[in-house]
């Protein structure tokens, strides 16, 4: 049975694309990528609490749920207008990346941070860094979408090699990197940018994050190679 949080969720989403319509406009393909991005949404949260020791969705999970909500209206944009719509799609993505820094600190002043909830806002992060990818290679080439794969490659790389699974220690650096993305690719999206700084930065910007999942890695592999309990730990899980 869904959560009556989560079920509240998609109805929010719906009715965000509802709105989204009535100001700029959607088609059915936007309307059904937004749709179907909410229903994901539902059941991957669904899914979560079910194999989690909680009950409903905290504080702070309501805050991503309802950027999350944000991000399926951003999803709807694109697919639907091919980013013919950038300046309510830039608006949009902004607000949704500035509510980033809000769930973090309602977690931890309600305490109620969570394993699920970390990963719910990660995921909300690397989707839309995976959308805002797609509609800046438009412009610039298909090679910025290594900017929104990376994090795809990384997971699907943990089920080849568990040790990747093993949790990292918390980095400000890491969180400074995964920003500048989203600020990035937002700033060029909007087109305020020359085509060549835009190129620039964009491809500054991959670099940072090439070196961010490098280091993370590194240290994996290495916790891996010279901590032996760990190692068992990381092929367990």
């Amino acid at each position: 049975m869904i959560n009556p949080g989560i079920f509240l969720g998609v109805l929010v989403q719906l009715a965000l694309l509802g709105t989204l319509d009535a100001v700029a406009g959607l088609g059915p393909l936007g309307w059904l990528a937004g749709a179907a991005y909410g229903i994901a949404v539902g059941g991957f949260l669904t899914y979560g609490l079910n194999r989690s020791t909680a009950r409903s969705l905290g504080p702070a999970d309501a805050v991503t749920l309802a950027r999350s909500g944000l991000v399926g209206c951003v999803t709807a944009l694109v697919v639907d207008t091919a980013g013919r719509e950038i300046v309510t799609m830039v608006v949009i993505a902004s607000v949704a990346l500035a509510l980033d820094a809000v769930d973090g600190q309602v977690a931890r002043r309600t305490g109620t941070a969570s394993p699920l909830g970390a990963r719910f806002d990660m995921e909300v992060d690397a989707y839309l860094i995976l959308i805002l990818s797609v509609v800046v290679a438009q412009s610039l080439g298909p090679w910025v979408l290594t900017i929104g794969a990376m994090r795809y490659v990384f997971v699907a790389a943990s089920r080849l090699w568990p040790w990747l699974n093993a949790p990292l220690p918390p980095s400000v650096a890491r969180k400074t990197v995964a920003a500048v993305q989203g600020i990035v690719l937002v700033a060029v999206a909007s087109t305020v940018l020359p085509l060549w700084a835009g190129f620039v930065v964009t491809l500054g910007a991959l670099g940072l994050l090439t070196w961010s999942f490098g280091r993370d890695t590194w240290w994996l592999l290495e916790q891996h190679a010279f901590h032996p309990a760990r190692r068992v730990a990381a092929d367990v899980a």
